[in-house]
């Protein structure tokens, strides 16, 4: 979890999908409610600012669903 900190603590140094695995980390496992609740809000900030993207990469490679076009 220090390295979940450390990450959330210098997120314009990180990649948006490092942050994300930070945040995931604290959101599971953070020590405090206020932890795990800001680990939250910035999971939120980083879905607003790309949602198709954040989409993509939850993808899985056996998922056979096709891909909406819009």
């Amino acid at each position: 979890m220090l390295e979940a900190r450390a990450v959330i603590a210098d997120v314009a140094h990180h990649s948006d999908h490092l942050v994300r695995l930070a945040c995931n980390v604290l959101t599971a496992h953070g020590e405090t409610e206020e932890e795990r609740r800001d680990a939250r809000a910035l999971l939120f900030v980083l879905e607003a600012r790309c949602p198709a993207r954040h989409r993509r990469a939850q993808r899985t490679d056996h998922d056979n669903a096709p891909q909406v076009r819009r």
